[in-house]
């Protein structure tokens, strides 16, 4: 039972990330890669929106019951997007480029229809 919820979690999750990446699409961000994974966490897209690198947590949720999806992006959850921000980056010696981080809230009803809000710059890097 509890391997059926978590797969079930996952898939809700890949559905709603590959929705927040064609709104994004839609609004003039080019997808550099999806799921970027170190050692320490994981960021769901990492995109470029003008000149400016994003990174971006999406939060599907199948209701509110237990709060948004932009609920679930807390400080701790904050601190680990910054360190993986970091490390890419570093990692591709992107040192002069302005970057920020955006949230979206994929909210997926019974029929199969979404409602998909974002918050641009939602927070910065400064809880590290």
């Amino acid at each position: 039972m509890l391997l059926r919820r978590k797969t079930k979690n996952i898939e809700l999750g890949k559905r709603g990330e590959d929705i927040a990446a064609d709104y994004l699409t839609h609004r003039g961000y080019s997808i550099i890669t999806r799921n970027y994974r170190r050692r320490f966490g994981e960021v769901d897209i990492i995109a470029r929106h003008g000149t400016t690198i994003v990174f971006v947590e999406v939060k599907t949720r199948r209701s509110a019951a237990f709060g948004t999806g932009f609920d679930a992006v807390d400080v701790r959850k904050q601190r680990q997007l910054t360190r993986i921000a970091q490390d890419y980056l570093s990692r591709y010696k992107l040192f002069d480029v302005n970057a920020r981080f955006d949230v979206v809230a994929v909210q997926l009803s019974g029929d199969g229809k979404s409602q998909v809000e974002i918050i641009t710059n939602a927070f910065d890097s400064s809880p590290i």
